[in-house]
């Protein structure tokens, strides 16, 4: 095992590492690799990569025994590093790091105290953390990990492989696929927010009896909110990524592969397609259909249907190039009436 890093559990080389993601070696393939780092961090035994332009100046100085560039990646001096040549040096680090983590031991076993309700049955490769709450007619799947202070209520079912990190509450009768990742302070099938108003002025709680249905491979950030059904499911799609802090409202159904930055809020029963691309703080009202493949801008406001392939941004959500314009014309406001 390399010694001072918590990333390998063997040693590694560039010629190793380049084996894993299909790169091309240049300079010394047998240098010893022990972790990552930043480029303008890095100490030699790290591999860092470049995959904004704006960054290439660091590579002429870096102590980096290894960088991941792209194949066209062009020097304009020579270097003192290894180079890992490949497609897209972005996705080749999070494969590279996947891997690495997928080799570091991971816990199993039940730690003491906890509770598990009777007639749950924990596979022998899960894990339940100190003080966890397994609820009544739980069913846990392979290699799940739970960990410490987590609630986990009557009737929920978390598939194969999935990780519930500490703190996680999940209320009673929700569906976690395989495979998926739900951080610190996540709380999945809260009450939705649901109140009739009355004649007097005070509102009357709607019961919130559906449930929530997260699929596989979906990363829920810490700190995030996804409330149950009035009746029928919150349905969070194949693949999606919730950022920390997003709150996901009560029938709201997301589709696959989307990604939501932190802040955001999805209000009740709004519909939103495949692979969208949705900035921090954006806001998005209720009982709208979002199609797919869209990109917001950070703090965007969503008041109506948005069709496929759009780029918005502003409040209310323009498209991208207009919102632009405006800004010039805004700027320009001054001149305007000194003009005048």
């Amino acid at each position: 095992m390399a010694k001072g890093t918590d990333y390998f559990t063997m040693e590694l080389t560039p010629q190793l590492l380049a084996s894993f993601v299909g790169g091309k070696v240049e300079g010394d393939g047998n240098v010893m690799i022990t972790g990552f780092a930043k480029i303008e961090e890095a100490k030699p035994g790290s591999v860092t990569f470049i995959a904004n332009p704006k960054y290439a100046h660091f590579i002429y100085d870096t102590q980096a025994s290894a960088v991941l560039v792209s194949d066209d990646f062009q020097l304009e001096k020579p270097v003192n590093t290894t180079l890992i040549r490949v497609k897209d040096p972005y996705v080749a680090l999070a494969d590279l790091m996947n891997q690495m983590q997928k080799s570091v031991p991971r816990p199993q076993g039940i730690e003491n105290p906890c509770f598990i309700s009777e007639g749950v049955e924990i596979p022998e490769d899960a894990y339940i953390g100190a003080f966890a709450y397994i609820g009544k007619g739980v069913k846990i799947g392979k290699g799940v990990q739970i960990y410490p202070q987590t609630y986990i209520g009557d009737g929920v079912v978390i598939g194969d492989e999935s990780v519930i990190r500490a703190g996680v509450k999940i209320y009673q009768d929700c569906e976690i696929g395989h495979r998926c990742i739900i951080h610190s302070g996540a709380v999945i099938g809260a009450d939705g927010f649901g109140f009739a108003p009355l004649p007097d002025g005070s509102y009357e709680k709607i019961p919130q009896i559906g449930k929530v249905v997260i699929e596989d491979d979906v990363e829920i950030g810490a700190n995030t909110t996804i409330d149950r059904a009035t009746f029928g499911c919150t349905r969070i799609g194949y693949g999606t990524k919730l950022d920390n802090l997003v709150q996901v409202a009560h029938n709201v159904e997301i589709g696959r592969g989307n990604v939501f930055a932190a802040q955001t809020g999805i209000a009740g029963s709004t519909k939103i397609g495949d692979y969208n691309q949705v900035g921090g703080q954006c806001g998005f009202a209720g009982h709208i259909k979002i199609g797919s493949m869209n990109q917001f801008g950070a703090q965007s406001g969503i008041p109506n249907s948005v069709g496929d392939h759009k780029r918005l941004i502003g409040y209310p959500a323009v498209d991208a190039m207009q919102f632009a314009k405006t800004q010039v014309y805004l700027k320009r406001l001054g001149e305007f009436f000194n003009k005048k």
